[in-house]
């Protein structure tokens, strides 16, 4: 009897075999690790391939986009469900009042640290404008009219428009309202906390196209900046990098961390990987919003109600990188412009970079839009403040990417302390932050 062959098979039916095999890779490889990858990688295409790489930039603006979409729904749902589940307006009370003390500490801890920095670095020394070409800025709002517009006249129109504080104030309002109507509005605060789930879900989707945004992202800034237009302003990059360490490091994960929050840094580090992550390819801290809140739920073991509460705060007001960098930036502009700076002068240096900071956009290049009035406060004129921002926004990008780390970490590390004092905190799973 013969032996008959078996006919091979048709590579279409071995191909799920692969293509599973191939996601069960890419998915079992850490998020953030796979977007660490993706950086480098498009940092490199980046330089190899030049100015040519802006073919890709409708990758990196498609998830910008993507992340966007979702930062205002997401601010109104996790903290009108954040407020209505805490079922004590006293405690809404108790986190504000902590996290607005905390970001201020945090902030005068940043600006000092980049008066120092600039102050042994010296970047502005010997600093040439020669080929600057001078861009005048806008006025900074003016602080009372930006307190009155946190009240929106139009809520769905805030929403609309993208006004962040605006739709804070009224979630919070929609939260204390299910709280005050008790049980008749339990209908209202299982919608909210639905709502709130859904959006983390979809967050969660978003994020797994972040490899190919960042990838897209870098390999634009490298390719059209690139390092060696970097050289023009070494010293003051370099002030940006070792005042960010300090800032991340030594007053994120040392003080507010290890000292206020009783708890070890290196999990916090590591269950926020994704956000600094995107906080350092988007340069912005509204877009790292929606993952933010998730690392602080899912990894730090926040409750929804401190998360949802601190970090839409923390992603308007609190901005300790573009603080540190204001700073950098003013005694950069003194150096080179020759003004003697006194102890008096560094003092108002100091306060009013705390204040204005606090009103930086969080957007890419936000903090230049603020220079003005601190560089006002030491006898800086609009033409000599329209020349630094000049010399300094053709490299600001880079920088931008640098400085929103602290941006970042602040607003979980925070979060992270004021959730322990509220004792809202799964330190069990903080604990337990691995690389998934």
């Amino acid at each position: 009897m013969t032996e008959t062959s078996q006919p091979a098979p048709r590579p279409t039916e071995a191909s799920p075999g692969v293509l599973r095999r191939a996601c069960g890779w890419w998915f079992g490889v850490a998020l953030w690790k796979r977007i660490l990858a993706a950086l480098v990688l498009g940092a490199i295409l980046g330089l190899v391939w030049g100015e040519d790489a802006t073919s890709i930039a409708w990758i990196g603006e498609l998830f910008v986009r993507l992340i966007r979409m979702l930062v205002i729904p997401l601010v109104f749902l996790t903290i009108a469900s954040g407020v209505a589940a805490l079922a004590d307006p006293k405690r809404l009370g108790s986190i504000g009042v902590k996290t607005l003390g905390m970001y201020v500490f945090t902030t005068a801890l940043a600006v000092m640290t980049g008066l120092i920095v600039a102050t042994l670095i010296a970047p502005g020394a010997g600093a040439s404008f020669a080929g600057a070409v001078p861009r005048v800025v806008a006025e900074p709002q003016d602080t009372a009219r930006m307190f009155m517009e946190i009240v929106p006249d139009n809520p769905i129109g805030a929403m609309a428009n993208g006004s962040t504080l605006s739709v804070i104030f009224f979630a919070v309002l929609v939260g204390a309202g299910v709280i005050a109507a008790g049980k008749e509005a339990e209908p209202v605060r299982n919608l909210l906390a639905g709502g709130a789930e859904v959006m983390l879900r979809i967050v969660g989707f978003v994020m797994e196209t972040a490899p190919f945004g960042v990838f897209a992202l870098i390999a634009v800034v490298m390719g059209t900046t690139g390092p060696a237009s970097f050289l023009a302003v070494l010293k003051l990059g370099l002030c940006v990098v070792v005042g960010s360490a300090i800032v991340t490091l030594v007053i994120h994960g040392g003080i507010v961390v290890r000292l206020l929050a009783w708890l070890p840094p290196l999990p916090f580090f590591r269950g926020i990987a994704d956000a600094i992550m995107v906080g350092f390819s988007t340069s912005s801290s509204s877009a790292t919003l929606p993952v933010a809140i998730r690392v602080a739920e899912r990894n730090l073991g926040v409750s929804p109600p401190v998360a949802s509460t601190v970090l839409p705060l923390g992603a308007t007001i609190g901005m300790d990188g573009a603080a540190m960098y204001v700073a950098m930036l003013t005694l950069f502009a003194a150096q080179a412009f020759g003004v003697d700076l006194s102890l008096a002068d560094y003092l108002v240096i100091a306060g009013t970079t705390t204040i204005v900071a606090m009103g930086v956009a969080p957007v890419p290049s936000g903090s230049l839009f603020v220079l003005a009035a601190v560089l006002h406060a030491i006898g800086i004129t609009p033409e000599q403040t329209a020349i630094v921002v000049g010399f300094v926004l053709p490299f600001d990008r880079i920088l931008d990417m640098i400085r929103t780390i602290p941006n970042v970490t602040s607003d979980l590390s925070i979060a992270t302390a004021v959730a322990r004092w509220e004792k809202e905190m799964d330190v069990r799973e903080y604990l337990s932050a691995d690389d998934e």
